[in-house]
C-alpha cells in the first residue's frame, strides 16, 4: 500500500510574478517584431509556468502524480508552484457525516430487528484514500454497513430471551458504540480513513415482531414491580409484628399471626382500593 508523503512546494507568488514578466518580455518583443522569441516565451509561460501554479484551500489537500508515480501531497493550505506535468487530485480533510440507512437484521438470537448507525470520520492518509480503493466514499459506506450488521449479528437486543447476555444493543449503547468504532477503525484503516464517532441512532424490532415484544417487554415490567412490591409487603408485616411484639399491645397465637399477615398482604400487594370489615366475633366462631 502506498504511504503518505507531504511535500511542501515553493510559493506560486514567485512563479506567477514570473509568469506575469515572461508575458510582458513576449509582449515587448512582439512590439519589436521580434515573431522568433516572442511565440516561445509565451509557450513556456502557459505550458511551464501557469499549469504548475495551484491552490490549496483550509482543510483540503492536493494529491501529485508525475506520469503514474506518485510524488507527495500537499496539505499545508496556500498558494504553490509544483511541477506542471504533475496530475493534481484534490482530496477533502474535513469531517464527513455518515447517516446510515436502516438495516434489517437478526441479533444474536435471531430475533428481526431495525438498526442504524451514524458515523463521523475524515481521510487522515490522503495517498491510502486515492490509491489503495477504487471509491473511498463508496468503501465507507458498505465497510460501515458490514460493520453495523457484524455488530447487530454479535448481540442480543436485549436481555429478555438471553438473561445471561452482560452487553445488549439497547442496554449497553456506550459499550456497543466504542466496539462500533473500533471495528470501522480497523476495516476503513486500508482506506486511510479515521473513524472519529461512531453511534447507534435507530435500534427497534422489527414491524412483524414488534408487537408481540412489546407484550413481552410489558409482561417484564408488571412481574418486577410485582415481585417489588411483595417483597415491600413482606418487610413492613414482619416489622409490623415485630413492634406488636416489642411494645406488648397484644397476645397474638399463630392463627391470629397467620390471619393478620394474610390481611396485611391482601391490602398492601392488592392493586385496588381495599373496603374495611367490621368482625364482631371472634376468628373461632
Amino acid at each position: 500500500m502506498q504511504s503518505e508523503k507531504i511535500i511542501n512546494p515553493p510559493s506560486g507568488f514567485t512563479a506567477f510574478a514570473l509568469f506575469l514578466v515572461l508575458l510582458v518580455v513576449a509582449a515587448v518583443l512582439f512590439s519589436f517584431e521580434q515573431v522568433f522569441l516572442a511565440p516561445i516565451l509565451i509557450v513556456v509561460d502557459f505550458i511551464f509556468v501557469l499549469p504548475g501554479l495551484i491552490i490549496v484551500n483550509p482543510n483540503e489537500s492536493k494529491v501529485l502524480t508525475l506520469f503514474g508515480q506518485y510524488t507527495g501531497s500537499v496539505k499545508k493550505d496556500g498558494f504553490f508552484w509544483v511541477n506542471p506535468f504533475t496530475a493534481k487530485k484534490k482530496v477533502s480533510l474535513r469531517a464527513f457525516n455518515l447517516n446510515g440507512q436502516q438495516l434489517k437484521v437478526n441479533d444474536s438470537i435471531g430475533n428481526p430487528i431495525e438498526i442504524a448507525a451514524v458515523i463521523v470520520w475524515q481521510i487522515k492518509d490522503t495517498a491510502a484514500a486515492v490509491f489503495a480503493v477504487e471509491n473511498y466514499i463508496q468503501y465507507v459506506n458498505i465497510q460501515s454497513e458490514a460493520a453495523v450488521r457484524h455488530l447487530a449479528n454479535s448481540f442480543p437486543y436485549d436481555n429478555l430471551e438471553d438473561e445471561n447476555a452482560t452487553i445488549t444493543l439497547r442496554g449497553g449503547a456506550e459499550q456497543v458504540s466504542q466496539m462500533l468504532e473500533k471495528e470501522l477503525n480497523e476495516r476503513l484503516e486500508r482506506a486511510g480513513i479515521e473513524v472519529l464517532e461512531a453511534r447507534i441512532s435507530h435500534l427497534a424490532y422489527a414491524p412483524e415482531i414488534a408487537h408481540s415484544m412489546l407484550q413481552v417487554q410489558q409482561a417484564s415490567a408488571i412481574i418486577a414491580a410485582r415481585k417489588l412490591i411483595v417483597e415491600g409487603a413482606v418487610g413492613m408485616v414482619e416489622m409490623a409484628l415485630n413492634k406488636l411484639s416489642e411494645k406488648n399491645i397484644v397476645e397474638l397465637d399463630e392463627e391470629r399471626k397467620a390471619a393478620m399477615v394474610s390481611n396485611l398482604l391482601v391490602v398492601l400487594c392488592g392493586d385496588k382500593a381495599v373496603n374495611p370489615v367490621v368482625n364482631t366475633g371472634t376468628l373461632y366462631h
